[in-house]
């Protein structure tokens, strides 16, 4: 079941947290929702297939990757492995690569904008963490709405 967002803001107003309109929609599903798992990192992606390759229940993995714009933390294949283990989407303050492969993956994906370099894999990072990026904070267990209009998050289900 899909949600529209301006319809959520309208029907909770004042109770939901609308982020800034800096993201670009990259996977095939472009209206996605589910509560929210967060990462928070920087230019090294090992945590996001760790995370990925956890069942994720129409999660949705937030990763707040310092708005860089050098490398890329997600990929085709750690969005294929989204999607086999049932993540609802990915948003990504940072980049992504191999861009045409994710838009045929029934997956949503929010990023600023895509990058062919890869990240190092240290493993560096936490899990589980508020985070705060686009004007708003994503916590662990709210939920996150995202549709061609915009994303927002509730600290619990509008449904």
């Amino acid at each position: 079941m899909t949600y529209a967002t301006s319809d959520l803001c309208d029907a909770h107003e004042g109770k939901v947290r609308i982020a800034a309109p800096i993201f670009r929609s990259f996977g095939k599903r472009h209206a996605f929702h589910g509560p929210i798992a967060t990462l928070k990192l920087f230019e090294d992606n090992g945590l996001v297939r760790q995370t990925l390759d956890e069942p994720g229940g129409g999660r949705v993995l937030v990763i707040d990757g310092g708005g860089s714009l050098r490398c890329a933390l997600l990929g085709d294949q750690l969005a294929a492995l989204a999607v086999k283990n049932g993540w609802s989407g990915i948003v990504v303050w940072g980049c992504i690569r191999d861009s045409a492969v994710i838009a045929t993956l029934d997956l949503g994906v929010l990023a600023l904008a895509t990058h062919p370099q890869k990240t190092v894999k240290k493993n560096l990072g936490e899990s589980g963490v508020p985070v705060c990026f686009a004007g708003v904070e994503f916590r662990p267990g709210e939920w996150l709405y995202a549709d061609a209009d915009g994303l927002i998050v509730s600290a619990s289900p509008l449904h």
